[in-house]
């Protein structure tokens, strides 16, 4: 049985959580072909994103996107992990990028998910490989939902 639990801790943006719901088990099911999977998906903060670094990589300040990998707790399984995206970080690196932050939000979902199916990207070979997949998923993304539209309505 698949299940996703998806929390929005932050309060940077109003985000439509239930077309990111979409986007997420569209990408799970019809990109990276997961048709299992345990997943806890976190919007937070840079302050909240901060601490969790630090707390378990031993890193100091906030970053994009960082992913747990449960897996080994539930063999054969499927996908079995978490996601704490930081959306402030999403809007930093929108504007440094000249994207949006609704684009920036759907790559930080595909990197933690090719990252829980084992992808790596921490020399040039294996980051250029997570790099070509990770793009070709944005592109199939974009081409099926009207990212902007992350953008809740107040």
């Amino acid at each position: 049985m698949s299940q996703l639990a998806l929390r929005n801790r932050q309060k940077t943006r109003a985000v439509d959580t239930r077309l990111l719901r979409k986007i997420v088990l569209f990408t799970l099911k019809n990109i990276l072909h997961e048709p299992k999977f345990e997943l806890g998906i976190h919007l937070i903060g840079a302050d909240e994103m901060a601490r969790v670094n630090e707390t378990f990589l031993q890193h100091k300040g906030s970053t994009d996107v960082i992913t747990f990998d449960h897996s080994e707790l539930q063999a054969n399984s499927g996908l079995h992990g978490e996601l704490f995206i930081s959306i402030d970080d999403a809007v930093a690196q929108a504007k440094e990028f000249q994207t949006s932050w609704q684009s920036e939000l759907a790559r930080y979902i595909v990197h933690g998910l090719l990252h829980l199916q084992g992808y790596d990207d921490l020399d040039l070979v294996s980051r250029k490989k997570m790099k070509r997949v990770e793009e070709s998923s944005l592109k199939l993304l974009a081409a099926e939902f009207p990212l902007r539209q992350l953008q809740r309505k107040l």
